[in-house]
């Protein structure tokens, strides 16, 4: 799974030959791929009304006490990557938290299944590769839409492949690793359905997704407390709060 990740950011990325600067004054820097990226925006629509939400939807009928003992496990086996991620950044306090709970949930909480470090007050100290890179100062790179990925950027996605080498998680089999990445996927849908009015309402859900992506990516790099974001004096002249409005709700 972690090899065709890569192979399919790689093949994306590769089309960077064929990108040309944009003449339109209202394209994002951020997104010098976008024609292509639409491209797979609507392939991504596609296979999500046809596949991933009558899935989702199916796997949303199992009981919710079910659903969140597998979630549990799914999130535990991370735990170490937060550890170490938590390390790199110099959060001793939360790296050991992550350290006691994957030791707790791991036994106590019959591998995972149980949050139990969770009702002891140790929350989830979620860190990935990605956001330790751009604590360093790596720059995101260009925004990339991948095909049944959704929206990312190199920084982001390449740092989910090094968390994917620790420990347990490179140990793992093929038949676990894909329960664990669709058990993740399949909630993160059911929970993205109460948006997917508000989306669908926008002026345009493509540029409504990218901001949407941006906004929470800045949140995980700067744990919710992203600095504010000097004006570019080169954008294009207010649109208007009420078109801005729709990414605050």
């Amino acid at each position: 799974m972690k090899h065709y990740l890569l192979a399919g950011m790689i093949a994306v990325l590769g089309l960077s030959g064929c990108a040309t600067a944009p003449d339109d004054p209202y394209a994002d820097p951020r997104d010098p791929f976008e024609e292509v990226n639409r491209d797979v925006w609507d392939f991504n629509e596609a296979l999500d009304e046809n596949v991933l939400w009558p899935v989702a939807r199916t796997y949303g009928k199992i009981p919710q006490p079910v659903r969140t003992g597998l979630l549990n496990a799914a999130e535990n086996l991370g735990e170490p990557s937060y550890l170490v991620n938590n390390t790199l950044q110099g959060k001793f306090k939360d790296a050991g938290i992550s350290f006691w709970r994957f030791l707790i949930n791991s036994t106590v909480g019959v591998v995972g299944i149980f949050d139990v470090a969770g009702e002891m007050g140790l929350t989830r100290r979620e860190e990935g590769f990605g956001e330790t890179l751009a604590s360093w100062g790596v720059g995101d790179g260009p925004y990339v839409m991948l095909p049944a990925m959704g929206p990312t950027v190199p920084v982001d996605r390449g740092g989910d492949l090094v968390d994917g080498w620790y420990f347990p998680l490179d140990d793992l089999n093929t038949p676990v690793s894909v329960a664990r990445v669709a058990i993740k996927a399949l909630e993160l849908r059911l929970r993205l359905q109460e948006q997917q009015a508000l989306m669908e309402n926008s002026l345009d859900p493509y540029s409504f997704v990218r901001e949407a992506y941006y906004q929470s990516w800045r949140n995980k790099v700067y744990d919710g407390n992203p600095p504010a974001e000097e004006a570019d004096p080169s954008e294009p002249e207010d649109l208007g709060d009420d078109f801005y409005d729709q990414f605050d709700e």
